[in-house]
């Protein structure tokens, strides 16, 4: 599996040794090194970026502040000289934080961080018959209890969060495993699946009910947070006949 990665910081010597680092790795592309945030937006906006290596003390735009500027971005991992962001890094979902200098061994241990969550996200299955089409055979792979489950979209009932695991809830199961809200947000098909609260991901298709700030899935009251209600119910409202 190919990673397409961005690397941006002011340093030259520190975009090198990631460059340098990268080329002992097969599976790693370097699409971009850019020694900015300002010259990073103009990569997101016309490559495929799979994972950045974003310097956080930078002149100009921070690190922090150009990755919470994104509405969607992608993995990201933290390469600084300053321990004192790494909280603030975890709190945004950065999935590594490496003190510079690191080592290759510990840049390794990093990626293949980010290449075990890229590999949640499976294709559709190709050569599927169209006739099938509105079955969706989307699905995942998620590691729980030193097994590794297949999970398709469509079975997910509901998803809750537990701190740094999540539980899955499928129509006859659960399963927890250690993933984050915000990465499998952005893993399930946006138009099938709605957070509406900071520790709920709901499915469309099994909803049962709405009520008042409520809603009902496989018989179970789900609340909806104030800060989604108003986005929830637009969509919702948009299917109101």
């Amino acid at each position: 599996m190919e990673i397409k990665a961005l690397i941006i910081d002011d340093e030259p010597l520190a975009r090198n040794v990631i460059i340098q680092y990268a080329k002992k790795i097969e599976s790693l592309k370097i699409i971009c090194a850019c020694e900015n945030a300002m010259e990073a937006f103009d990569v997101l906006n016309t490559k495929t970026i799979d994972l950045i290596f974003l310097d956080i003390n930078m002149p100009g735009l921070s690190g922090i502040s150009f990755l919470k500027s994104l509405k969607h971005p992608p993995l990201v991992i933290f390469t600084t000289a300053y321990t004192e962001y790494a909280l603030e890094g975890f709190e945004l979902d950065a999935i590594d934080y490496l003190k510079k200098p690191f080592s290759f061994e510990r840049f390794l241990k990093a990626l293949n961080k980010a290449s075990e969550l890229l590999k949640l996200k499976i294709p559709q299955e190709a050569g599927k018959d169209p006739s099938t089409d509105t079955e969706k055979e989307k699905y995942i792979f998620v590691k729980a209890n030193k097994k590794t489950y297949k999970i398709y979209f469509r079975d997910i009932m509901f998803i809750e969060g537990l701190g740094d695991y999540i539980k899955i809830h499928l129509k006859d199961r659960h399963i927890v495993t250690n993933l984050t809200m915000k990465k499998i947000q952005d893993i399930l098909p946006e138009k099938e699946f709605f957070r509406i609260h900071k520790s709920f991901i709901i499915a469309v298709q099994p909803i049962e009910l709405i009520e008042g700030n409520m809603v009902r899935i496989n018989k179970i009251k789900i609340p909806i947070g104030n800060r989604y209600r108003q986005d929830f119910f637009k969509i919702v409202n948009r299917r109101v006949v």
